[in-house]
């Protein structure tokens, strides 16, 4: 096994796995495992290559500061090579990408400028036209540009390519990418035109991005959607990148790129991140729609534990509509938590209220319904536990019953809607519970929730 000096030279040489517990159809699919690089995705080299490009021309000097707009992992890409070679870098970055990725630009010493997702090019809190604001302003930085600078799609046409033509013992039929910045079809797409051009290089764009469209009619459309899955798809084409090297674009929704990516981990045990869910979709139809048997290579472009809070986690998934559960149509289909399903978080009246506390910041909840026996005997939140302890903290070992509140008001579930409204005006939450049955909690964002999964439907 080959040991390295650092982390700069293990990007790159990921392996292939074929994907064999999913319908493929006719053909064999293989993925090229990109989370396998030492910064977790395909951007660590898109990174290292224009990083290096910068140096060699002089645009880069020591001690300087990069800036770049990035709603995906070439962040974290960047963070990698600048830490390890001795930049700044700052990173705006809209306001739509998970937590994980941000905690982890953080701990890597990435200074973090959060932005609107919801406008396009042109407003002055659009995320490349930020970043390039910035870099005009602060001396000897250097704006990245990711998406017009010629060293992303350099990183592809003289690195993955190659490196999936060898991997495949130069027996290939079609590569399926998504566009981010444009560099990966781009640059794969100009080594297999020059080396394989049989080979069919595929679009897997998220629904309400521009690109699938375009590449089938060469049209752009005027308005754009929106989309969850992260880093891919786009409301305008990239400079960097040249479509016209796309032989084929499918366009995937965010619930059929999720239900992939969970699926590829339930049966595969890849854990993948949403770009991934979406690519595995659109080269599982490209397969299935075969007639003949081909050799299809497609990408697990990062790692899935940058979104446990999001398309893995069933809560989050529940609340965006994207996972079905039994419905009653009543009051008990506005409960994220059901206590009927052992999901809702709950403490007992001998649990310490250091107990409570540490249940309330795991779980990021700030109430607690209090259950003696499977019945609610009453309700703890913060602010009961902050006038119980703030004399002394020494009451954090002090049991929950004496600072709880007993006397809990309950709404049934046939109850209309709108008899919500006056709980959550008093500043409470909603205990919905019937005959001595408990069935969970209702908060303001439940409805609100519940209000924008109708407005969907």
């Amino acid at each position: 096994m080959a040991t390295f000096s650092n982390a700069l030279q293990m990007i790159g040489n990921t392996p292939l796995v074929e994907i064999r517990k999913l319908d493929t159809g006719p053909c064999r699919l293989f993925v090229k495992r990109e989370d396998l690089n030492p910064g977790g995705s395909i951007k660590d080299r898109v990174g290292l290559s224009m990083i290096e490009a910068a140096e060699r021309d002089g645009r880069l000097k020591p001690g300087g500061t990069l800036i770049e707009a990035t709603a995906g992992n070439t962040g974290l890409g960047l963070a990698l090579v600048a830490r390890q070679k001795g930049y700044r870098l700052i990173l705006v970055i809209p306001d739509k990408m998970s937590q994980e990725k941000i905690f982890n630009l953080r701990a890597m010493g990435a200074d973090i400028q959060l932005t609107r997702s919801d406008v396009g090019k042109g407003h002055p809190e659009y995320y490349q036209d930020r970043a390039e604001a910035l870099a005009a302003t602060i001396p000897n930085s250097f704006y990245v540009n990711q998406f017009g600078n010629p060293a992303n799609p350099l990183a592809h046409e003289s690195g993955t390519g190659p490196e999936i033509w060898s991997q495949m013992d130069h027996d290939l039929d079609a590569v399926v990418c998504g566009v981010g910045s444009g560099g990966t079809i781009t640059g794969i797409g100009r080594f297999m035109k020059r080396v394989a051009p049989h080979v069919a290089m595929v679009l897997a764009d998220p629904a309400g991005s521009i690109l699938a469209e375009y590449i089938k009619t060469g049209r752009t459309t005027a308005t754009t959607g929106s989309w969850l899955v992260e880093g891919i798809g786009e409301d305008f084409i990239p400079p960097v990148s040249d479509l016209s090297l796309a032989h084929k674009a499918y366009t995937v929704t965010d619930a059929e790129a999720f239900a992939t990516a969970r699926d590829l981990l339930a049966k595969e045990g890849i854990l993948a991140g949403s770009s991934s869910g979406t690519l595995v979709a659109a080269a599982l139809r490209y397969c299935r729609e075969q007639t003949a048997p081909k050799r299809v290579v497609t990408f697990v472009c990062d790692s899935g534990n940058k979104y446990l809070s999001k398309m893995y986690n069933d809560y989050w998934m529940l609340d965006q509509g994207f996972l079905k559960r039994e419905s009653f149509g009543d009051l008990r289909d506005l409960i994220a938590r059901r206590h009927a399903e052992n999901a809702d978080v709950t403490v007992a009246p001998d649990d310490t209220l250091a107990v409570a506390h540490a249940r309330m910041k795991l779980y990021d909840v700030s109430q607690l319904p209090v259950m003696e026996r499977d019945r609610i005997v009453g309700i703890v939140d913060e602010y009961d536990l902050l006038l119980a302890v703030f004399d002394d903290p020494a009451r954090f070992q002090e049991p929950v019953r004496g600072a709880m509140t007993s006397r809990v008001e309950t709404i049934a579930p046939s109850a209309p809607v709108s008899g919500l409204l006056p709980i959550f005006d008093r500043g409470q939450v909603a205990l919905v519970a019937e005959g001595g049955t408990f069935h969970g909690l209702i908060t303001r964002i439940d409805l609100l929730n519940w209000l924008r999964r109708r407005r969907a439907s």
